[in-house]
């Protein structure tokens, strides 16, 4: 008896085409967890204000004036003027100054208040004086460790 014999043509799988697309997937994998964690662990995040311009709306065409309300007082943009909160409702202060501007105005100029958590006293201080004066009036809260930067439009001044 004569016995059969096997062919040995075994399939070779070449594994090396999807190795090199896996090492690749994981690399790339890699690189984007890197560029996430490191925007993650940034000690200060900024946020930027900006009054958009819409056809339609209440402060169509005014423009906005800027006060961030803080836990000691309000900062006043872009000047950088700082009011603490005992000179808020001092006549002669700089917040009380640019209020009477932006109500000699009132068709051209409204306020963006700037809340932070820390500022919410504050906010209602400065919020009971403008709303008085039927001063129109936006606000933004932000969080306590953003950095603020003010969008300024070329015409935002008298």
């Amino acid at each position: 008896m004569r016995r059969r014999s096997f062919a040995k043509n075994s399939l070779e799988v070449e594994l090396f085409p999807f190795l090199s697309i896996l090492a690749c997937t994981i690399g790339t994998l890699i690189l984007l967890i890197i560029v996430l964690t490191t925007q993650l662990l940034k000690d200060e995040r900024a946020i930027t204000i900006i009054a958009k311009q819409e056809t339609a709306g209440e402060n169509q065409g005014k423009i906005p004036r800027y006060v961030e309300c803080r836990e000691d007082g309000v900062l006043l943009h872009p000047s950088q003027v700082f009011v603490p909160k005992s000179d808020i409702n001092n006549r002669r202060s700089p917040l009380n100054q640019l209020i009477r501007e932006v109500e000699k105005n009132k068709d051209k100029q409204y306020l963006i208040v700037v809340l932070r958590p820390q500022g919410i006293d504050v906010f209602q201080q400065v919020r009971d004086i403008v709303e008085k004066r039927g001063i129109d009036i936006g606000y933004e809260p932000i969080d306590e460790d953003w950095t603020l930067k003010i969008e300024e439009l070329n015409n935002n001044e008298n």
